[in-house]
């Protein structure tokens, strides 16, 4: 399958995030391992490990990663992902979407976590206006990359992004919106809230949900 695009461009959201006294990080779909880079830089003395499925990825991260392996993750059971990295942080940036079954990857993850550990994870939102819009029209297309990257298996919106981490016997922590601040959805907007309003939901709430392009969360051990 093609995978999406190297990025050369750590995600700042989930860098400020990140607890700076942490021991052994690992993070999966490390691309061109940028993201290591920046963290490093705050916090020299942590073990930073770079999984990327593709093998040309971690060989451009292995720049910044004291460690890297390309393996599928969804591919090693409990004992092999507790006793190969003992890590006490675990960043999924714009990668639970890809994945076959997040929810069990996660409960897996949950198991083997010490309790002053912590999961941060990007995630997109089907919920965001200009999907609802396309939608609207039947314009529901793959892109290369993007909401609607080709690579996406999953699909998730705020309420089921916490209830995936819920279940999997997380606590939600802390978190951030990213947007993208266009003005465009102005004219959407009445609409959207005129169909949660049908549909018995929120319309302010789902005015506020539409507008978000990806959820970044801190998750810890419930």
């Amino acid at each position: 399958m093609q995978q999406t695009p190297v990025n050369q461009i750590h995600n700042q959201d989930v860098l400020n995030l990140m607890p700076l006294d942490r021991r052994r990080i690992v993070e999966i779909g490390c691309s061109s391992g940028v993201l290591a880079r920046e963290y490093k830089k705050l916090n020299p003395n942590a073990h930073y490990v770079g999984v990327d499925i593709v093998p040309e990825y971690t060989q451009m991260a292995a720049e910044h990663c004291d460690e890297v392996l390309s393996f599928d993750i969804e591919a090693q059971d409990k004992q092999f992902l507790r006793d190969r990295f003992r890590a006490d942080c675990w960043v999924f940036a714009d990668v639970l979407e890809h994945l076959r079954d997040p929810w069990q990857l996660l409960a897996n993850l949950r198991e083997i976590m010490p309790a002053d550990g912590c999961l941060l994870a990007c995630v997109p939102n089907v919920q965001h206006w200009s999907i609802q819009a396309r939608l609207s029209r039947g314009d529901f297309r793959y892109e290369p990359a993007g909401l609607l990257d080709r690579t996406h298996l999953r699909w998730f919106t705020r309420i089921t992004l916490l209830e995936m981490f819920q279940r999997a016997g997380f606590a939600i922590a802390t978190g951030v919106t990213r947007m993208l601040n266009n003005p465009a959805i102005d004219q959407f907007a009445p609409h959207i809230r005129a169909m949660a309003l049908a549909a018995g939901g929120d319309p302010e709430m789902a005015v506020q949900d539409a507008n978000v392009f990806q959820f970044v969360v801190k998750a810890v051990p419930a």
